[in-house]
């Protein structure tokens, strides 16, 4: 027995953890050298004082109510399951700690052991683990931001590429365009123009057959040949020029203030010498007549609409032109009742040197429509037509105006 509580009193002494015994109380009657180094207290010193001397003075009062409801229902148990225990040593200061419960009886009365170790070391290193993770939560984060940046940096270099690329095919399209459009342009020149110099030539020859004035009629009918070649030759040699300084941009949109029905009268007195026998051009207007817009612009839109209506229309047809206005907008519809265009050529009609199949020996270069579309691009408005094939077409044509800025 003796041998027993010799064991018992080395393993109080020796003891790795501090162990304080507690009455029923609360007071303290025993505390191992453990317990007594760690709160910093000499032999004897913490002997019949309250357990709370070693508690943290903001927790004392909520202490006693703990311990006074732990000895109605004692058992062995960990203190603050899942909560940060403080320690307080002798001088004030506090430490963290683990404390676990163990009661028991003698004939004494009921006890209490409690077990406490320091964790100061261990929560250093949790600590250090924690701002470790917080580093590495920082890198990762920092990383992922980087890793953003450049995949963002990866994806603007490249649609640049992309863009360049894009940039690259474009002007080898353009390239490639400007290649056919010169090599159309020498086919249709050589075709076009070989047939009113052949006229001009042949024409000019034979005038010199006619010295007699009674040959006056036949003189006359050459001179008007070799003037309607040469018109021909000219109408060719705008429609070049024009697809020139459109492609080159150097067409601009100048807007001044005009009547529309006396400009309108002008151009239909001009284009009389174009007119088949028996071919007449019938115009009428509603609506105000003053507005702001491109007279030169929309000159050449009407008189190659109106022209190529001439063109492709029989003797004796009348060729309607139809002016509107209204506060913004001015529309015009051109009409004829010619050979019309074939359904399966219509959604080819603006493109560049495009010629319908029923177009026939009639003169023409196939760039007149695509130069209207282009003028009238640039006047911000729109064309569209409606035909029917042997039976005529209709263009349609709405441009915005500024008569409401007239003063």
């Amino acid at each position: 027995m003796k041998r027993h509580i010799e064991m018992l009193d080395a393993l109080f002494k020796h003891a790795t953890e501090g162990i304080v015994v507690v009455d029923g109380m609360g007071y303290i009657v025993m505390v191992n050298p453990k317990a007594r180094q760690m709160f910093g207290y000499a032999d004897g010193e913490l002997v019949d004082e309250k357990i709370e001397v070693l508690v943290p003075r903001r927790h004392t009062k909520q202490h006693v109510q703990n311990r006074v409801g732990y000895s109605h229902g004692p058992h062995a148990r960990g203190m603050g399951s899942g909560l940060d225990l403080f320690a307080r040593r002798r001088d004030g200061t506090e430490f963290p700690v683990e404390v676990s419960l163990s009661p028991f009886s003698t004939s004494e009365g009921d006890f209490v052991v409690s077990f406490v170790i320091d964790i100061t070391e261990r929560k250093k290193q949790e600590n250090a683990i924690w701002e470790a993770n917080l580093e590495i939560q920082k890198l990762n984060s920092e990383l992922e931001e980087r890793v953003t940046q450049r995949t963002r940096e990866l994806a603007e270099a490249l649609q640049k590429l992309e863009t360049s690329q894009e940039e690259v095919m474009r002007a080898l399209e353009k390239e490639r365009e400007l290649n056919d459009m010169k090599s159309k342009f020498v086919t249709i020149a050589s075709h076009e123009f070989r047939t009113p110099l052949a006229t001009i030539l042949s024409s000019a020859s034979l005038i010199g057959r006619y010295p007699l004035s009674e040959d006056e009629d036949k003189r006359q009918k050459h001179v008007h040949r070799i003037k309607a070649a040469v018109t021909n030759l000219t109408e060719i040699l705008n429609d070049f020029l024009s697809i020139g300084k459109l492609e080159e941009g150097r067409v601009q949109s100048v807007q001044v203030r005009f009547d529309l029905m006396a400009f309108c009268h002008e151009l239909i007195e001009g284009l009389r010498g174009l007119c088949k026998e028996g071919q007449w051009i019938e115009y009428k207007h509603e609506g105000p007549t003053e507005l702001w817009l491109d007279k030169q612009l929309l000159r050449n839109v009407l008189i190659n609409l109106l022209s190529n209506a001439i063109k492709y229309s029989e003797p004796g047809r009348v060729i309607r032109l139809h002016s509107r206005t209204d506060v913004a907008t001015v529309y015009f519809e051109i009409e004829d009742r010619g050979i019309g265009i074939p359904e399966k050529d219509q959604p080819y009609v603006f493109d560049r040197f495009f010629r319908a199949h029923n177009a026939g020996n009639a003169q023409g270069t196939g760039l007149g429509l695509n130069i209207v579309k282009k003028y009238i691009d640039l006047l911000g408005g729109e064309v569209t037509f409606k035909s029917i094939a042997g039976k005529g077409t209709t263009f349609y044509v709405q441009l915005p105006h500024h008569r409401h800025e007239l003063v």
